[in-house]
C-alpha cells in the first residue's frame, strides 16, 4: 500500500469524473461532502436485476463507475469546491485477470483476490491516492501489493496524472 499525493488537482478530477479514465473500475463506496454529507454504497442490490439481465448487462457485485460517475460529478459540480470526497474504487474481475497476466503472477488467480483498491482522497485542499490488496488467504508475500501499487503507479503516468508517491 503506498499513497500518491496528486499535483494536479483540476486535471485529475477531470479525469475521474468527466473522462472515461477510471471507468474500468468497479464503485465500492463514495462519500461526497458539499451542502450535505452524500453517502453512495456501489454495491448492486440481490434481486433489483434478474438473472438474465445480470448476465447480458455484465453486472458485477459493485456498480461501474462509469455508472455512477454522472452521479457524483452532479454532487460537485458547481461554483463551490466540495468539502472533501473519498472514492473507493476495486479493479472489476477482469481487470484483475489483466493485472495478473500483465505482472505474471500465475501463482495468484483471480479467485483468490477480494480487491485490489484505488482510494481517492480530496480533503483540505489535497488530492490522494492510495493503493490498496486484498486476499482470500494469508500470505507473507507482498509481490501482488508491490506490483499493484507499480501498475497504478503506470496508471496514473500513462493518463497524464502528475503524482508523487508520500
Amino acid at each position: 500500500m503506498i499513497s500518491f499525493r496528486i499535483e494536479e488537482i483540476k486535471v485529475f478530477t477531470k479525469k475521474l469524473f468527466l473522462g472515461e479514465d477510471f471507468d474500468e473500475f468497479l464503485l465500492k463506496e463514495a462519500n461526497v461532502t458539499t451542502y450535505n454529507s452524500f453517502t453512495i454504497d456501489g454495491r448492486i442490490r440481490q434481486g433489483f436485476y434478474s438473472d438474465d439481465e445480470l448476465e447480458m448487462l455484465q453486472i458485477e457485485d459493485y456498480s461501474a463507475w462509469k455508472t455512477i460517475r454522472p452521479i457524483c460529478f452532479s454532487l460537485i459540480k458547481g461554483k463551490k469546491l466540495p468539502g472533501s470526497f473519498h472514492i473507493h474504487l476495486q479493479a472489476s474481475p477482469a481487470c484483475m485477470e489483466d493485472f495478473l497476466k500483465e505482472c505474471r503472477m500465475q501463482h495468484i488467480s483471480v479467485d483468490q483476490i477480494t480487491g485490489l483498491y484505488l482510494h481517492i482522497r480530496y480533503e483540505g485542499g489535497k488530492l490522494s491516492c492510495i493503493t490498496g490488496t486484498s486476499l482470500a488467504f494469508f500470505t507473507l508475500d507482498k509481490s501482488l501489493d508491490m506490483e499493484w501499487d507499480e501498475y497504478i503507479r503506470l496508471f496514473l503516468r500513462e493518463k497524464g496524472i502528475a503524482a508523487v508517491q508520500e
